[in-house]
């Protein structure tokens, strides 16, 4: 499978695949395509994998694209102004996701839910709580929301974040969640209550504008239907 990523800001992957090659991906993702390339809905893996996928944010079915007869083309468009990034897939190299960034990946790749360990912490902790984490082998196709920044974490170095805005990170590291110290910092800061804590070692993927941020921004602008 060939790929190319085009788009800045509603950007697009086209997938260029060769005979009896598959893809998987969301239904609604896929943009335009081949004639020659055949849909299956499935489950892909049971109905234990497909409930993983529906509390890590994602849709129950999966839509499998195989190309038959020859090569084929698929395209898988971005949902929201952002970035599509490309992930290598391996033993030892997974990667851990926001939920519902997963658009399309080789027939390898699988998805399933990644848990906070202080469960607590998660769910006070909103968008940090339940994440995806993406293993096997292959290529996976990632959306993230606005403008990706990366940074390399050395083995103890820490970086705080905002809720929402970790897009990924590499297996390796471990994320927890602190209370923003001090009461008046808490109800008159304006940051929220909780904020999210990335420790290395590893490599981790920040994006400048969540849907959810996104949404609260633009809410007042929006005329109520009375």
């Amino acid at each position: 499978m060939r790929y190319e990523i085009k788009g800045d800001t509603l950007p697009v992957v086209i997938c260029h695949l060769e005979a009896g090659e598959r893809m998987i991906t969301e239904r609604g993702s896929m943009a335009w395509m081949s004639p020659n390339m055949k849909m299956e809905t499935s489950t892909n893996g049971g109905f234990g994998k497909a409930f993983g996928r529906m509390f890590s944010g994602e849709a129950m079915f999966q839509n499998i694209y195989t190309a038959q007869g020859g090569n084929g083309l698929i395209a898988f468009a971005s949902s929201f102004p952002g970035d599509i990034r490309a992930f290598e897939i391996a033993p030892g190299q997974e990667i851990i996701a926001q939920k519902s960034a997963f658009l399309a990946s080789t027939a390898g790749v699988e998805m399933s839910v990644f848990f906070q360990k202080r469960i607590a912490g998660g769910l006070f902790g909103g968008e940090g709580f339940i994440m995806q984490r993406l293993s096997g082998n292959g290529t996976v196709f990632l959306e993230f929301d606005g403008h990706i920044k990366e940074y390399e974490l050395a083995p103890g170095q820490q970086i705080v974040v905002d809720t929402g805005y970790l897009a990924a990170m590499t297996a390796g590291c471990s994320i927890n969640i602190q209370t923003v110290p001090g009461v008046k910092n808490m109800l008159f800061g304006g940051e929220g209550i909780f904020n999210t804590v990335i420790t290395g070692p590893g490599r981790v993927w920040l994006q400048s504008m969540p849907v959810a941020q996104l949404a609260g921004a633009i809410s007042p602008f929006i005329p109520n239907k009375n």
